[in-house]
């Protein structure tokens, strides 16, 4: 549990340090609007409830080999899917990369962790 709520301080302190880099709020702002476009359309042309859609939708971006036994059954259906997905894992990934990084490159935490010199940032000279 203890590891849970290290984690959990952890992701919160990355999402605030990425919320006041301005490409991290464009990438959070433009999946919110490809998520919603996916759930407006699969609830109109699908015939799906909301809370499907977002799961759908949500799920689908996200890398992870989830199965949401959801599929959509029209023709125009399956062309949006591939679209949507070819755009929405694209953003997705490149909103965890930022989150990522922005996880690791905490200067305080690494200068703690790796003090010994054996791991070290591009550029950085070896302690000695």
């Amino acid at each position: 549990m203890i590891s849970f709520i290290l984690t959990l301080k952890r992701l919160l302190e990355a999402l605030y340090k990425s919320s006041k880099h301005p490409l991290f709020l464009s990438l959070i702002t433009t999946l919110f609007f490809i998520i919603l476009s996916g759930v407006l359309f699969y609830t109109q042309k699908e015939g799906w409830a909301v809370l499907d859609a977002i799961y759908f939708c949500v799920v689908s971006i996200i890398p992870t080999g989830i199965d949401t036994n959801l599929s959509p059954e029209t023709a125009i259906g399956k062309v949006f899917t591939m679209f949507y997905l070819i755009v929405g894992t694209g953003t997705m990934l490149l909103t965890l990369i930022l989150l990522a990084k922005s996880t690791i490159n905490n200067d305080d935490d690494f200068k703690k962790t790796f003090k010994s010199g054996k791991w070290k940032r591009e550029g950085q000279e070896e302690e000695k």
